[in-house]
């Protein structure tokens, strides 16, 4: 029986990869007891506890070039670069239906990582205790600062969790999972570098948000660094992307995201009896 959590990271449509490596798993029926998610990573995450192959590379790289889904003509109308409501709304419950029922019935915990706009720290939610809105609590995960409005839910507002917790390690642990397989979405030797607009560009509602920005390139890096040393406890297995490849947070090259795509499944299989070996051990 399978004791290890999934920490999946976000990076916008770079997390094709994380589909790539999921799908793969799919195939090879291997599900993980404990999944934690932030922004895309959590996205991924919802299609593969439905149980539903193929669903993230038509969400997420079919619909790419249609304006609806990604485009600067929505964000001067509203103020949004991502479609939140047809990403969120028309595409799950119309055009790629989503099994919201299998996913309600799965037995693993699910949880997405969210950031308070008002306190900056992180709020996670576990799916036992937020069945119902489990999507809704997606969306506040993936409302990237600027491009996409803040989510009220339950008191707070919130916004994307890979503000303040980017690779949920550490919550994993917490939460009793003290083996991890960690999907990440940059290839070995990436580091963050610091925003040069960080400080000019400001949430004047949301000082604390502003603060986290600034920072989270710090953040980010001491949590890969976190990882390194996780991987030497051989507490952690990593995928990350085996070469790089030219794919942005907003990229829309159907290509491009096919083969970043193509390559988190291979990287799957290459790596897939050495995961089981750590899975078994």
């Amino acid at each position: 029986m399978i004791n290890s959590g999934l920490v999946l990271e976000g990076g916008g449509l770079r997390g094709v990869y994380t589909a790539g490596v999921l799908e793969y798993f799919m195939e090879k029926e291997l599900y993980f007891p404990y999944v934690i998610g932030v922004s895309a990573g959590a996205c991924m995450a919802a299609s593969y506890l439905s149980r539903q192959k193929g669903r993230n590379k038509k969400v997420n790289i079919d619909f790419v070039t249609d304006s609806r889904y990604l485009s600067y003509r929505n964000y001067f109308k509203t103020r949004q670069l991502f479609g939140m409501d047809f990403i969120f709304d028309e595409i799950p419950n119309k055009l790629v239906p989503y099994d919201y029922e299998t996913f309600s019935n799965s037995m693993e915990q699910f949880v997405v990582v969210t950031t308070d706009c008002l306190s900056g720290e992180p709020v996670y939610y576990h799916m036992d205790e937020h069945r119902e809105n489990m999507l809704q609590l997606i969306r506040a995960s993936s409302s990237l600062p600027f491009v996409a409005p803040s989510i009220p839910y339950e008191g707070r507002v919130l916004l994307d969790g890979g503000i303040i917790d980017p690779i949920p390690i550490k919550k994993a642990q917490l939460d009793g999972f003290k083996k991890n397989v960690v999907i990440l979405t940059k290839p070995a030797g990436y580091k963050k570098k610091a925003s040069r607009f960080s400080s000019l560009i400001r949430y004047k509602e949301y000082p604390k948000i502003s603060e986290r920005i600034q920072t989270r390139y710090q953040i980010y890096n001491d949590t890969l660094a976190y990882l390194e040393a996780e991987k030497e406890k051989e507490s952690v297995f990593i995928f990350q992307p085996s070469k790089p490849l030219a794919a942005s947070r907003i990229e829309r090259n159907k290509q491009r995201l096919t083969n970043l795509y193509e390559l988190g499944w291979n990287d799957a299989k290459e790596n897939y009896e050495a995961l089981q070996r750590f899975l078994e051990q």
